[in-house]
């Protein structure tokens, strides 16, 4: 229910405070209620049903990549500028690379990556809910820069109409989410499961693609991407060699098994993910 209840949040702080003729409002929302209900129908089919099993990883992911595709078509259909489906390179001054009908399975990618990112990252108490925070208020931050024109200008951003308006959504995932970790820190007394966990992760994907700041994401969400990876390594690396190259995988199951108390864990990632925003935020001005 955790999950529900930050989704709930989000929801109506949006629809209370935004812009509702904004397009963009609508794609995140879209996102964040989406991708929210595929995990709540596999938390259903778990935890009501008792299906061990839940929904099988062929049609969450086919569910996953119909939602980010309409987004993607969207995107792609209603951008006025080419700037606007390039893949800017950040730290670098006015240097993209022009995507064209690319763009639309790019962001399908992004989208689904980020939202299967925090998933993983979501296993210890607390452990992904704060790395959001932070990302979404930083992304707020470029969603503001990016919608003024004379910001974008002096920073070397391109502008993009109402983008300034994500920040209403930005700030409604800083508010529930920081609402949500005084209950779900160490002992956690609520959970986000799947509900909570795939909705923010592509609320998060969704606000980077419409503010063109996907490798920034990339960067500031680091630990979702080191969590991540440490999966891909462990699976491939099982099937090939029959060896696994992490005690556990994702990542923080490693720790664990090496002797690290979970609040250890927790603490020390929620500092690489500050250090983490802080290098992305420095985009802004190193060009």
């Amino acid at each position: 229910m955790g999950g529900a209840l930050i989704i709930v949040s989000i929801t109506l702080s949006t629809l209370l405070c935004g812009d509702l003729t904004n397009q963009s409002i609508w794609l995140v929302l879209f996102a964040l209620i989406g991708f929210g209900a595929v995990g709540w129908f596999d938390d259903y089919l778990k935890i009501l049903l008792r299906n061990s099993k839940g929904l099988s990883a062929r049609m969450k992911l086919v569910s996953q990549f119909a939602i980010a595709c309409i987004i993607a078509v969207i995107l792609y259909h209603t951008a006025t500028h080419p700037e606007q489906t390039a893949l800017l390179i950040p730290y670098l001054k006015k240097v993209s690379i022009g995507l064209s009908v690319l763009f639309v399975p790019f962001v399908i990618c992004v989208i689904v990556g980020a939202s299967n990112a925090v998933n993983l990252t979501d296993g210890l108490d607390g452990l992904a809910i704060l790395p959001t925070v932070l990302v979404a208020g930083a992304l707020g931050v470029f969603a503001y820069v990016t919608g003024n024109v004379k910001f974008a200008n002096y920073l070397g951003l391109i502008y993009i109409s109402g983008a300034g308006e994500i920040v209403v959504i930005c700030a409604a995932i800083v508010g529930a989410g920081l609402g949500f970790l005084w209950f779900n820190s160490y002992p956690a007394q609520v959970f986000m499961g799947d509900v909570g966990a795939l909705g923010l992760g592509a609320a998060l994907g969704t606000i980077a693609v419409v503010v063109r700041q996907e490798l920034v994401l990339f960067i500031m969400g680091g630990v979702f991407v080191m969590e991540t990876v440490s999966v891909i390594i462990q699976v491939a690396s099982f099937k090939m060699t029959g060896k696994r190259v992490f005690k556990m995988a994702p990542i923080h199951h490693h720790f664990e098994l090496k002797g690290w108390a979970e609040p250890k864990v927790i603490v020390r990632f929620w500092i690489i993910t500050v250090m983490l925003v802080l290098v992305g935020l420095a985009s802004l001005k190193i060009r």
